[in-house]
């Protein structure tokens, strides 16, 4: 596969070769903490929140849960903007890996069914608690499902590389 030289240029810039070979606490390691702790916050309370309409913990109420989207929605802007700089360290690794392709077309979906777990379980307060538990619990399986897919891309990008930067294969 040829590399487009674009990422070359891309890789040359301040700020990747800053976030790539700094050995200051805030490079690259710094970030893929943040971009940890952004998961934590996302993944974190969803997999709680498919889980109860999945019918685990049934004594805890589901309406409360509503307000743990906040805390999702703040996790994925810390995961979106933690992972831009992720990929300006290392663009030639992620742009050319389809495993990357993967992993964000998997966040596509379960960001999609996240809003849709929202809309259609949540907002509506005229439903009943086992109306709300019978309506989310497709969307949570695919929900576990597709975030449990994330995961693993994301986990595999480390070990599935044809170029580490441009024109040094892996």
């Amino acid at each position: 596969m040829a590399v487009p030289l674009f990422l070359n240029t891309l890789e040359q810039s301040g700020l990747s070769t800053w976030l790539r070979e700094s050995p200051s606490v805030f490079g690259f390691y710094f970030i893929l903490v943040f971009h940890t702790i952004g998961l934590a916050l996302l993944v974190g309370p969803n997999t709680a929140i498919d889980l109860r309409l999945l019918g685990v913990a049934a004594g805890i109420p589901l309406p409360p849960l509503r307000s743990w989207f906040k805390l999702m929605w703040l996790g994925l802007a810390i995961n979106v903007t933690s992972g831009i700089f992720l990929v300006l360290a290392y663009p030639s690794k992620a742009f050319t890996n389809p495993d990357f392709y993967i992993k964000l077309t998997l966040i596509g979906f379960a960001v999609w069914t996240l809003r849709k777990i929202k809309r259609q379980v949540f907002d509506d307060s005229s439903l009943s608690e086992a109306a709300i538990s019978a309506r989310g619990k497709m969307l949570a399986v695919w929900s576990l499902v597709l975030w449990a897919g994330v995961i693993t891309a994301g986990r595999l990008l480390a070990y599935t590389c044809s170029y580490l930067v441009y024109g040094v294969p892996c």
